[in-house]
């Protein structure tokens, strides 16, 4: 784990002190804080896991034999080495901790499973999270936040990152369950929409001309489309892993019905069906481009300042 900068220690007790007056179960966070002391200060102190919410993690994040994942902060490796052992997966742990790490190998070693997993001291602020397809955490809420940034920067949509006990601020989660006094965060890392996508498609008078512009905040969006000189805001627009969705209000048959627009997220492209407002199965093909320089990080706030 990174090294704890000067002014935390009392911050993220003060912290964790609040979270556990709020019901929000540490596992012995607290009576652990010793471990933040010496002259290896990490940001969070050691405490396992239970096992019943490694599996819990497990399976929310739908873990397989054709997953990789990355443990921060993995301490004592069970989580990489459950993943490797019981799904076939192959993990990489994270720690700073050079006692963890030794203990981790060791853990993979008795399990039969040092071909599928690896063990680094590393700082995890500084570990390329590029290949992961799953990432879990159980550090604090402050670092959570911290790492938020470099998780959008890094991760592939469609990535599954899965927290115990701490959210990651106004990022909701997308699902969350409560398992034996714990509390279990799942994300799916949503691909980026921001910005202007245009496209033609036949009209009444030749090519079309559209124009859609989205403003994104994670997983959620709002925009409009513009056809022509009409401007319809977009309904219902839901993002999850390269899939996008949206709903366009238009008139069918004298009556308001809304188009649904499904698409995949490639980059700068979208392609996709429009799925016709009458509810008739076939729907017709659309692929917008975007201008990259309208395109706006989905979180670009700064490291929080403790």
């Amino acid at each position: 784990m990174g090294k704890i900068r000067t002014g935390r220690l009392i911050a993220l007790l003060i912290m964790c002190a609040g979270i556990s007056a709020a019901g929000v179960s540490l596992h012995g966070l607290l009576d652990r804080a010793h471990a933040l002391g010496g002259p290896d200060d990490l940001d969070v102190p050691y405490v396992p896991t239970p096992e019943s919410v490694v599996e819990k993690m497990l399976d929310m994040a739908d873990v397989t034999g054709s997953d990789l994942v990355y443990d921060l902060g993995c301490g004592d490796g069970r989580i990489v080495i459950t993943a490797a052992s019981q799904r076939g997966a192959r993990g990489v742990g994270i720690d700073l901790d050079p006692e963890r790490i030794r203990e981790s190998k060791e853990n993979a070693r008795k399990a039969r499973v040092t071909d599928r997993v690896t063990f680094v001291r590393q700082d995890l602020y500084t570990t390329d999270l590029r290949d992961a397809t799953v990432v879990t955490l159980y550090l604090l809420p402050s670092v959570n936040l911290e790492l938020r940034p470099k998780l959008f920067k890094e991760l592939k949509p469609g990535t599954r990152v899965v927290s115990h006990d701490f959210d990651m601020g106004e990022w909701a989660a997308d699902q969350t369950v409560e398992v034996d006094g714990s509390i279990v965060y799942f994300w799916v890392m949503p691909a980026n929409v921001s910005g202007t996508w245009e496209w033609t498609m036949p009209g009444g008078a030749g090519k079309e001309r559209f124009v859609l512009r989205l403003e994104q905040e994670f997983q959620n969006a709002r925009g409009t489309l513009t056809a022509g000189s009409s401007k319809t805001p977009v309904r219902d627009v839901r993002i999850s892993g390269d899939q996008v969705s949206f709903t366009v209000d238009q008139a069918a048959g004298g009556k308001a019905a809304g188009a649904r627009y499904e698409g995949r997220v490639n980059g700068n492209t979208i392609e996709g069906v429009i799925h016709n407002p009458d509810g008739s199965p076939e729907g017709k093909g659309w692929t917008a481009r975007r201008d990259p320089s309208t395109m706006v990080p989905v979180d670009s706030s700064d490291e929080l300042p403790l």
